[in-house]
């Protein structure tokens, strides 16, 4: 039986936070919210809430530290437009969720924006399996969760897309974590593509 994990967020890089902001809000016609810094990964965020789901734009903090490693997603080595680079499943057993995905996907590390903390499976070189193809793994605290504080913007998301060149060994990886696959796997180059519905109607980000 596979573990149990489902979709939490998904991830649009940018060199600059405020790139990626302005891409995500021109794309989908509405504001960003929340985010801040993650002290100890040298990253920072805007946010925007998806329902039970949410949308993270992520870039280097230029004025956060040096954390000494590679930062998660592989963003020290991103370049380019913005663009959907990873998406994060959460769980309640962290631990038990690592053990059945592929070895690059963790270990775990805790990570923090200011008074909220969690775990998260972070890749030793910051590069998740399938280059990023494969999930970041979340557990949040009991009871806390981005979305209960995020303002309603009237999006939602409809399906999240995901092309790679192995899909067959991608999809066989993400059987062992869910027991409903939340995303849709296509053979092809790699990409990413969410369609999310918005006051102003159907929109794609990719």
């Amino acid at each position: 039986m596979a573990f149990m994990a489902e979709l939490d967020h998904f991830a649009v890089s940018a060199t600059t936070l405020e790139e990626g902001v302005d891409a995500v809000e021109s794309a989908l016609g509405v504001t960003l919210a929340g985010g801040g810094r993650h002290e100890k990964m040298g990253t920072h965020n805007r946010l925007l809430g998806l329902g039970p789901v949410y949308l993270e734009v992520i870039a280097i903090d230029p004025e956060g530290i040096d954390p000494g490693r590679p930062r998660p997603f592989d963003i020290d080595n991103f370049s380019g437009a913005p663009r959907i680079t990873n998406w994060i499943a959460r769980t309640d057993d962290l631990d038990a969720a690592l053990a059945v995905s592929p070895p690059s996907a963790g270990p775990a590390a805790e990570v923090s924006r200011g008074s909220l903390v969690w775990h998260m499976g972070v890749p030793a070189d910051g590069k998740l399996p399938f280059s990023g193809a494969f999930p970041a793994i979340i557990q949040w605290p009991e009871g806390v969760h981005p979305t209960l504080t995020l303002p309603d913007a009237g999006c939602r998301l409809k399906a999240l897309e995901i092309s790679h060149p192995d899909a067959g060994d991608l999809r066989a990886a993400l059987a062992k974590v869910f027991t409903e696959m939340p995303v849709v796997v296509h053979e092809g180059p790699l990409a990413m593509r969410a369609e999310i519905e918005t006051p102003s109607g159907l929109r794609v980000l990719e």
